[in-house]
């Protein structure tokens, strides 16, 4: 079932890192492939980390904004990852697999 991007948001409803970047340390998820803005002309399948905080969009700080190898290799593990949440988007400078997973 393909979904559609959403913005996370904490507990009172404002979206997480919308008004400025918030450094963020060993935020743990699993990391999944799924469809980035459906609809829209912006439509492509995209890598996300899925945390109890809410859904990223997963990129690294130092990738490409789309088709980066690297984060690609990473779907279906769990990870921690140090970086800044921006909006919906995790631009992680560290992205290191969490031992026992795939």
């Amino acid at each position: 079932m393909a979904r559609s991007w959403a913005i996370a948001s904490t507990s009172g409803g404002e979206a997480v890192g919308a008004t400025s970047p918030e450094r963020v340390t060993e935020l743990r998820g699993h990391v999944v492939r799924d469809a980035f803005a459906t609809g829209s002309k912006s439509e492509r399948a995209a890598v996300f980390l899925e945390t109890p905080r809410g859904r990223f969009l997963l990129r690294r700080k130092t990738g490409p904004a789309m088709g980066d190898a690297q984060v690609e290799r990473l779907v279906g593990k769990d990870v921690s990852c140090d970086g800044f949440l921006v909006g919906s988007t995790l631009l992680a400078e560290r992205i290191t697999p969490v031992a026992g997973t795939k």
